[in-house]
């Protein structure tokens, strides 16, 4: 089983963050192989951002995605320069308010989850950056990717000391979403 992820939007969303979490869930809570790279404009906030986690039950000998099962597009310019990459069925979840031009034919082809990421993130915990770790729990909850019990652990392994309950606050938003879009 080999399982490639793309995370794409613009420095400052968390594009990063999301993806060594879930490669750190993978491999540590999961006793799986994961692979994390990353690459990113000059520019720390606003430039281009995409990470790539890869997930197996045996050992990785291309750290790179070739075709992604499951993408993530926080912006119009990740969206647009990496929709095509990704192979039919991809699970992809779009943060619908920062991608307003879409190719809708093409995402006849793909299981396309778009929802306002940023404006849900808000809601739940008053505070927009944490739309990485919603969009975690939404994945995880729609493909199984790795476990809850898993991305939880990761999540407060990662994220910034005194932050740990308001992002599993979002992660866990996440899950509830998963399951309303699962039936």
């Amino acid at each position: 089983m080999r399982k490639e992820v793309l995370f794409s939007g613009f420095g400052g969303q968390g594009v990063i963050l999301a993806s060594v979490i879930l490669g750190r869930a993978a491999a540590v809570y999961e006793n799986l192989y994961a692979v994390q790279t990353q690459s990113y404009g000059p520019e720390s906030r606003g430039g281009a951002s995409r990470a790539e986690v890869v997930i197996s039950d045996e050992p990785i000998d291309y750290p790179k995605t070739l075709h992604p099962d499951y993408a993530v597009f926080f912006s119009q310019e990740a969206y647009s320069k990496y929709l095509h990459t990704v192979k039919e069925g991809t699970t992809v979840i779009v943060e619908k308010d920062l991608v307003p031009h879409r190719d809708l034919e093409f995402e006849k082809k793909l299981n396309v989850i778009a929802l306002p990421l940023t404006e849900i993130a808000e809601e739940t915990t008053g505070l927009s950056l944490t739309m990485n770790i919603l969009t975690l729990g939404i994945l995880v909850g729609v493909t199984g990717i790795v476990g809850r019990e898993a991305i939880e652990k990761a999540v407060r392994d990662a994220v910034p000391k005194g932050t740990e309950e308001i992002n599993v606050k979002a992660l866990k938003k996440g899950f509830e979403i998963a399951e309303e879009l699962r039936s």
